[in-house]
């Protein structure tokens, strides 16, 4: 259907119910807190618990409806595919970040644009074209079952006015049934959520100094049974903890100083590879970045490095990539590509660089780039004011203005990824990908060179902008297709790059010039996931579940940051709660204290990564893994 998604803002706000219990008349949900709130709801109106799962198209469409959406068919065949088994909680919250609630004025802007007599009616010959020709199409199924609802057609026309109450009055509705059920089911309300807690602790204004980490192991088991302590609500839960096991780690400030990155001696003398790229956060939080196929020819000493890419910095703005932190998995390429061995990984640091050194065979290995996701977050301060990116001058005529030329420059520094000035067709499409979801063919490439300034067959800097300023150009002034790129690319509407952190990777060799090619750009999981995993079960200290030697804690600490890992050797899931309220100066790429996660049988899962808030000062990082029965 042609319409554009509204805001979470619409979904947040459908919270009558939730708004007259005590807690929030005292302390207001958070936007993200309602956002949760509402997810359970409508899961929990098809499933008797969250950690059900979803395993047909009809269970996915039913709980859509509940949480006041309207999917059409292609819409469930995206998320639903042939290769789909199931769904569980957390996808269906990433799927509803995705799938954003439609506005009544969007609804009706989309509508009135066939509406030729101004009068809200549409023809349904029209009507047909609209719903099966643009935008996300609709079956005739789904058109006629439109067209047949009595209240809003007749004569051949379709009351779209009629329609848009309709259409938002039943999705509110949904919703609403939703909120209150799970308001009125106390034991439902108080249960846990996948990787999410629904209970929600009071706010207390003045903060409750917390105990020692060093001698609250006792203190907290009892914490656990104790379901009657108001001051640790999110405890106190209907599920029972079978049996706990606890990490203390701690870290002083600047903890690398001990085990710093240093640089080959006969450096200057090696044979160097350069190659840029860039981590994007995901709406739904995932982080995607480009991936890399590496050729040594000859047995060699290498080194390695990757660090956040300096970019031209405006004086007053921030640049937050900078502290991002990076690395760099090091698989060997086998007989078969899809078993790939871990060979290494970046561990040591130097200030922003983190670094490898050591011997590797000939052969082709994969680049894989990661970043444990704790300063690469989703915004959540306010832009107050939108910067302008284009204006006309005296005459007429439309220019870009300094400051979008000044980040269409350094997008331009992000993309070329050799770092030789141009853009060559395959840095293009990895843009092209990035921003319209599609790649730009030879012909295409054929006409860009012939209208813009090229060097060589690839895109100059200044053809870049006079690429951009065409698209303003057609778009006759209106810079919404511009936004659209330069949000994907990572920026707000500050101007300010926020989302995203541009990198540059470095590759030493002493025998031999190696050889670096981006050939992805995907998700940081899959085959890096397995790498982290194999990583910290080799390397990181493991602690068995008191009582189930089936389920073991793995915790591997570098300079910079925690990982944890969660190995099932049994035959059937496990459901860990996972508890880091007595961290100190800590902060983990989930964004949460408290959670759960559910490890498949015979498999191992990244857990958590865990950083300092503040490298300049001692952190401290205590966990308790519990076993939910």
């Amino acid at each position: 259907m042609a319409i554009s998604p509204g805001s979470d803002a619409a979904f947040s706000s459908q919270n009558s119910t939730l708004s007259e219990s005590p807690r929030t008349k005292k302390f207001p949900l958070t936007e993200e807190e309602i956002f949760y709130m509402n997810c359970r709801a409508a899961y929990l109106s098809v499933f008797k618990s969250s950690l059900e799962n979803i395993i047909s198209k009809d269970q996915l469409y039913l709980a859509l409806q509940h949480a006041g959406r309207n999917p059409s068919q292609k819409t469930i065949n995206k998320y639903w595919t042939p290769q789909t088994a199931k769904l569980n909680f957390d996808d269906f919250c990433i799927i509803l970040r995705k799938e954003k609630p439609t506005s009544k004025a969007e609804l009706l802007k989309s509508f009135k644009q066939l509406d030729v007599n101004d009068d809200g009616f549409i023809l349904h010959t029209d009507l047909y074209k609209l719903l099966t020709k643009r935008g996300e199409k609709m079956t005739l199924e789904e058109v006629n079952a439109i067209i047949n609802l009595a209240d809003v057609n007749a004569d051949g026309k379709f009351d779209y006015i009629k329609f848009c109450k309709l259409y938002m009055t039943t999705n509110e509705q949904c919703l609403k049934t939703a909120l209150e059920k799970l308001e009125v089911d106390s034991k439902m309300r108080r249960q846990q959520f996948g990787s999410y807690i629904e209970g929600f602790p009071e706010r207390d204004p003045s903060p409750r100094p917390k105990p020692s980490p060093r001698i609250v192991r006792k203190a907290d088991q009892e914490a656990f049974s104790n379901k009657g302590d108001t001051r640790s609500p999110l405890l106190a839960t209907t599920r029972k903890f079978k049996t706990s096991v606890s990490f203390t780690i701690t870290m002083g400030a600047n903890s690398n100083r001990n085990s710093k990155l240093t640089e080959p001696n006969s450096i200057k003398e090696w044979q160097c590879v350069q190659s840029k790229g860039c981590f994007f956060l995901e709406e739904d939080g995932e982080i995607i970045s480009h991936q890399y196929k590496m050729q040594i020819a000859q047995r060699s000493m290498v080194y390695l490095t990757i660090k956040p890419l300096n970019l031209s910095q405006v004086e007053g703005k921030p640049s937050p990539w900078l502290s991002v932190d990076t690395a760099l998995y090091i698989l060997k390429e086998n007989e078969n590509p899809t078993n790939l061995q871990l060979m290494c990984f970046t561990e040591l640091r130097n200030r922003e660089v983190f670094g490898w050194t050591g011997e590797l065979g000939p052969g082709i290995y994969w680049i894989i780039p990661f970043t444990t996701g704790c300063r690469l977050r989703k915004e959540i301060k306010p832009i107050t004011e939108e910067a302008q990116l284009v204006y006309r001058d005296e005459t007429g005529e439309l220019f870009l203005t300094k400051e979008f030329r000044s980040t269409l420059s350094d997008i331009f520094e992000v993309i070329d990824l050799d770092g030789n000035g141009l853009l060559s067709l395959e840095e293009y499409n990895f843009f092209e990908l990035r921003t319209s979801g599609e790649k730009c063919d030879e012909d295409a490439w054929a006409v860009c060179r012939e209208n813009f300034d090229t060097k060589k067959n690839e895109l100059t800097r200044q053809g870049f902008m006079d690429l951009n300023l065409m698209e303003a150009n057609d778009r006759e002034g209106d810079p919404r297709d511009l936004w659209v790129t330069l949000l994907s690319m990572g920026y707000n509407k500050a101007l300010e790059l926020t989302e995203a952190c541009p990198f540059v990777i470095d590759v030493y060799a002493d025998k031999c010039k190696p050889r670096i090619k981006a050939v992805h750009m995907e998700p940081c999981s899959g085959q890096l996931e397995k790498a982290v995993c194999k990583s910290v079960l080799n390397k990181g200290d493991a602690k068995v579940m008191d009582g189930n030697e089936n389920v073991i804690v793995h915790t591997h600490k570098c300079d910079t940051w925690i990982t944890s890992v969660i190995e099932n050797k049994s035959d059937d899931k496990a459901i860990i709660h996972i508890n880091n309220e007595l961290s100190k100066n800590c902060i983990n790429n989930r964004g949460l204290s408290i959670f759960a996660v559910e490890v498949a049988p015979k498999s191992a899962m990244v857990c958590q990564h865990v950083m300092p808030l503040n490298e300049r000062q001692e952190w401290i990082y205590y966990c308790v893994y519990s076993l939910i029965s």
